[in-house]
């Protein structure tokens, strides 16, 4: 029998009114995220790759309840956090909790890096002195490759790199069972890229940690992620194990993204064939009938104009599942 998945996202919608010109007119909707379902088993990680502009961050900010959603749920080791009041909330998130995209400006430049890891441990574990609290810490930032010697700095002493991983110290201190990591390495060099993408991995190794990890680039989420989840103007285009996206990509948004992502072997990245989508993303205050990407899909038909696909195996037999009517 299989383990039940550590959290369940069931139709999540976020939209987000819009005021309207005129005395008497009803704001609009802008639909950042429309009906977005899936699973994340323990000890998984689930990699959330689009364009900017596609609902990622806010999809990740809303099943940690930091925004308000519209409709649908997200359960949380068998609990509905949707369906929780904030003070219901507060001790939930002790095993909620997120890394994000600009590391220095996360960080608090008034406090020292010691007192930045140990802020959760005084709001959750307040029966800790001063001396347990500072052994944690220091065990923690020796974990994630910060000198303990480096606990009385200031944040604006470290380095792009070095600031993450004060980030993602602060974020491991209570030892959660899932981090939201919204593009954690995109404001990092190439070669501090992967040593943080490195660094998540083994944290994930030693602590069961779920990751849900939040990129615009796909070369970055495959080298993570066990399953990738692909979302065009708040919808899932496409959901499946890496390897099989990377070999079988079904749908065009896909194989668009998988042929902007860079190969290592510059022979064959000369040689590969790049897909191109016309047009700039739409807008979400006013997103395309039918099939939300088809303004921009080289395969749409009338179809795609009148009906929106649903996301569905098309024959698929290894788990994958596509939203587009002409599948590849």
């Amino acid at each position: 029998m299989s383990e039940a998945p550590l959290l369940i996202v069931d139709d999540l919608k976020v939209h987000f009114p819009v005021p309207q010109p005129g005395l008497f007119s009803a704001p609009r909707p802008l639909k950042a995220v429309d009906g977005v379902s899936f699973t994340l088993a323990s000890g998984e990680t689930l990699g959330v790759v689009g364009e900017s502009g596609c609902g990622k961050s806010t999809l990740g900010r809303a099943i940690l309840r930091l925004i308000p959603t519209t409709a649908g749920r997200a359960i949380f080791a068998g609990e509905e956090l949707t369906a929780l009041s904030e003070a219901q909330m507060r001790p939930r998130r002790r095993d909620l909790q997120i890394i994000f995209q600009d590391p220095l400006a996360s960080l608090d430049p008034r406090m020292t890096v010691g007192d930045i890891i140990a802020e959760p441990l005084q709001s959750f574990l307040p029966e800790l002195d001063a001396a347990q609290r500072r052994a944690k810490v220091s065990a923690m930032m020796n974990r994630v490759g910060l000198s303990p010697q480096m606990i009385s700095r200031y944040p604006h002493e470290f380095s792009g790199g070095q600031a993450q991983r004060i980030g993602i110290a602060r974020a491991m201190i209570l030892e959660p069972k899932l981090i939201v990591c919204d593009e954690p390495v995109s404001a990092l060099d190439v070669s501090i890229r992967a040593q943080i993408l490195n660094l998540l991995s083994d944290l994930q190794r030693d602590f069961g940690l779920s990751l849900l990890f939040i990129s615009h680039d796909l070369a970055v989420v495959r080298h993570v992620s066990h399953r990738v989840l692909v979302l065009y103007l708040g919808k899932i285009m496409e959901l499946a194990e890496t390897e099989t996206l990377n070999r079988r990509p079904r749908h065009p948004y896909t194989r668009a993204l998988l042929s902007a992502a860079p190969i290592p072997d510059p022979s064959l990245e000369r040689d590969k064939e790049r897909l191109m989508i016309g047009d700039d993303l739409p807008s979400p205050l006013d997103p395309p009938s039918g099939c939300v990407f088809r303004t921009r899909c080289p395969k749409a038909a009338e179809k795609c104009a009148h009906e929106v696909p649903a996301l569905a195996a098309r024959g698929a037999e290894d788990g994958s599942v596509v939203a587009c009517h002409f599948p590849d």
